[in-house]
């Protein structure tokens, strides 16, 4: 056999792939085309908005709509259920005071609620029938009032001293005179409206209650409806939201109770300060400044102060200076002294955040989303606290901090600069 003829050895064979070329379909031009290039981008780059997404989209647009206009439609009973919600939040404590002490937690919720309306019947009513006496009083002397205020200032010499023409002075009293015929027109209808007054009486009647009935059912049958809402849940889920729910319990329970007492320490304390000074009318004006107290954080004290400062300077115009420094001192008794120890475990809210909430919460519901507010604000703080994960702080942060100690935002104590700076 000659060696050309000899077998070749074996040995692995080394495949080689050529890359695999697609040739342009017929009617195409080349890839190298800047037709074709444009072509294929436009290929690529074609429309989001499919029919399909076009119907989803004008779904989601009415189903929207729908929701916003139910939700406007039903405002009222909505805010009536977010009322009885916070509510049995408030009376949750005390039922489970009593069923720890082998009280069946129906028994419970109606000695609680028994309990609550003697307090109001026994201490409420005369207490009501002697506010409406002395508001009905107090309305019809503002034409008196007001011309009062006018003699004192009869000629508005005041004025003179800027400089201020005769004119502008006319104008100024005339105006004066007009605003003073309006305010007791005003005055005097509203205490003779009767009708009105009474069918208003009546439709607020009924709401409270109806939030009383959602209440003691949402207190009496609470485990029940936490099992509800917990059933659909895995076992760590439900953990959760039991934890929440005990949250807001305790910030809610915790923050109606201690603005309650500190409203009554308010309107007994403005009320017997306006009968030593010999001010009219301190039943309904101590309420007043205790309300708006309750409603507003931080300067809720001076807003009602302003009512008090005016009735006092019809009565004495020296009784009116007296009324300002009592209302000066007694805000920063409250924020700085009662609140802390009062409301130190249940809030802690910064003021600025208590004061927005606040407006927010009025803004969109009412006197009922401004007195809600604060809680809310409260347990959605906590909630942040407790399931954001925190970072240590740098250096250059560690050492800006300032030992600030602001005034309590809805009568607790703020904590510190450097507290907060060295919390983990």
């Amino acid at each position: 056999m000659s060696p050309a003829e000899e077998p070749q050895a074996q040995g692995p064979v080394e495949v080689r792939h050529r890359p695999h070329t697609i040739a342009p379909a017929a009617g195409h031009e080349a890839a190298g085309d800047p037709g074709a290039r444009q072509e294929r981008e436009t290929h690529a780059a074609a429309p989001w908005l499919t029919p399909g997404r076009l119907l989803s989209l004008i779904a989601v647009v009415l189903g929207a709509y729908a929701a916003l206009t139910i939700v406007v439609a039903l405002r009222t009973i909505l805010i009536m259920l977010l009322v009885a919600l916070f509510l049995s939040f408030a009376m949750e404590p005390a039922v489970q005071w009593l069923t720890q002490r082998r009280w069946r937690r129906g028994w419970a919720t109606g000695a609680v609620f028994v309990g609550v309306l003697l307090g109001l019947v026994g201490v409420g009513a005369p207490l009501l029938l002697l506010v409406a006496d002395q508001l009905t009083a107090l309305i019809r002397s503002v034409p008196g009032s007001l011309d009062e205020l006018a003699e004192m200032f009869p000629s508005l010499g005041f004025l003179e001293p800027l400089g201020a023409s005769p004119e502008l002075q006319a104008q100024v009293s005339q105006f004066g005179n007009d605003l003073g015929a309006r305010l007791s027109n005003l005055a005097l209808g509203a205490a003779g409206n009767v009708v009105t007054i009474a069918s208003t009486a009546l439709g607020i009647f009924f709401q409270l209650l109806s939030i009383a009935l959602v209440t003691f059912y949402l207190v009496a049958d609470g485990p029940r409806a936490r099992r509800v809402l917990a059933r659909p849940l895995p076992p760590d889920r439900q953990r959760e939201m039991l934890a929440m729910w005990e949250l807001a319990v305790a910030k809610t329970g915790g923050y109606i109770y201690s603005r309650l007492l500190l409203a009554m320490i308010c309107a007994l304390t403005t009320g017997i300060f306006l009968v030593v000074l010999g001010v009219p009318y301190p039943v309904p004006l101590g309420l007043i400044v205790g309300t708006t107290s309750v409603f507003i954080p931080v300067v809720g004290t001076y807003i009602g102060g302003i009512l008090l400062i005016i009735v006092a300077v019809v009565h004495d115009p020296i009784s009116a200076l007296w009324v300002l420094g009592f209302v000066i001192i007694y805000q920063q008794v409250e924020n700085y002294l009662l609140a802390p120890r009062i409301q130190a475990h249940t809030m802690d809210v910064h003021p600025a955040v208590a004061f927005v909430s606040v407006l927010v919460g009025g803004t969109l519901l009412g006197a009922v989303g401004a007195l809600l507010a604060l809680p809310a604000t409260a347990i959605l703080q906590a909630l942040l606290s407790t399931y954001v994960r925190r970072h240590e702080l740098i250096e250059e942060l560690e050492e800006v901090a300032l030992p600030v100690d602001l005034p309590a935002a809805a009568g607790h104590g703020t904590p510190t600069a450097p507290a907060i700076a060295h919390r983990k």
